[in-house]
């Protein structure tokens, strides 16, 4: 028995054509100028304001549909459906709302975690001329200057600098946070993804995580801080080294370097200067004392996480006074 189908033949096709009274006029091609603007999302950008007069809380405000040459005028249809004297509603779009825009730096100020102390640090207010009194003033605020450069040349070129991220090295109230945040709230503000940590309260957050009666895990601590595009960690090896700190810090590292996700550090610890004797100072009595000096990065973190450290970020050292204690020393000064 032979099946046909009605699909055979140019019989059939034009029937199903008929059938489904399909057109035959020629296709029309939709140019760019012709089709309707395609929405960015399909929500607004930031959160809604709940009490909004124009978009009650929903985030989104109606606009009149106009001709091109007409300006866009908000509309705010009646309850009962009727936007004009003819009694046929208005035709309008649906557009996010002005609201949504409301302190929505504030909002990324918050996602990304910046301390409040921190919320106002820029490029601009970073000061490169804080020293004037003594003979080395000038090579202190060159070493601000040239901090300030490399990290403002790190920000314009990310993401097409590479892999790599920095490490900004100097003693305390040198401006290295500072520059941290300044960079992260640029890239924020330009949509990357970023999180600010300090360092103690980040290892902090994971011990407390293993408390039996804590709502967090350790992997809901950890997660955000693996993953983010931008991890600033500021003040590197602060905390008191132990195996468990050592072993933490160098999973979080060595898992954003093989994801090569790009981390900003800050710390106060400097490398020990190469040949540095390791004999112990004595007393006259020839007992040996421990050395009153600050702990080297390599101390505080492992040899071999201060290594990946040399590969994951370019080192920008900053020689210059504590200024917070310069601040308060010269006002005690002219008082």
């Amino acid at each position: 028995m032979e099946i046909r189908s009605e699909f055979q033949g140019v019989e059939g096709w034009l029937k199903i054509r008929a059938d489904l009274h399909v057109s035959t006029s020629p296709p029309v091609i939709h140019t760019p100028a012709r089709l309707a603007q395609r929405a960015p999302c399909a929500y607004p950008d930031g959160m809604a304001q709940p009490d909004c007069p124009l978009c009650g809380g929903t985030g989104w405000k109606t606009v009149e549909r106009v001709s091109a040459d007409e300006d866009a005028q908000r509309v705010v249809l009646a309850r009962n459906g009727k936007g004009g004297a003819s009694g046929r509603p208005k035709p309008v779009w649906a557009v996010p709302c002005d609201c949504t825009g409301t302190d929505r730096t504030a909002r990324a100020m918050a996602r990304a975690r910046i301390p409040r102390r921190y919320e106002h640090c820029d490029f601009e207010n970073y000061d490169t001329d804080l020293y004037d009194s003594v003979k080395e003033s000038a090579a202190w605020n060159r070493s601000l200057a040239q901090a300030k450069i490399v990290v403002e040349s790190f920000v314009r070129d990310y993401p097409a600098a590479g892999e790599t991220g920095f490490l900004l090295m100097g003693p305390c109230g040198v401006g290295k946070t500072h520059l941290a945040v300044a960079a992260l709230k640029q890239l924020v503000l330009r949509g990357h993804s970023g999180i600010f940590y300090d360092y103690r309260e980040l290892l902090k957050e994971i011990q407390g995580s293993y408390n039996e009666e804590s709502h967090t895990s350790e992997l809901g601590v950890l997660e955000p801080v693996l993953t983010t595009e931008l991890l600033v960690l500021d003040d590197l090896g602060a905390s008191k080294p132990s195996a468990w700190a050592m072993e933490t810090v160098g999973h979080i590292l060595t898992t954003r370097y093989n994801e090569r996700r790009i981390t900003l550090l800050t710390t106060n610890y400097l490398d020990a200067p190469a040949g540095e004797s390791a004999a112990a100072p004595r007393l006259p009595s020839g007992r040996a004392v421990a050395p009153s000096r600050e702990d080297s990065l390599s101390e505080r973190l492992g040899t071999r996480v201060r290594s990946r450290l040399y590969e994951m970020c370019r080192t920008i050292e900053i020689f210059a006074p504590d200024y917070r204690r310069e601040v308060r020393h010269a006002g005690r000064v002219r008082s």
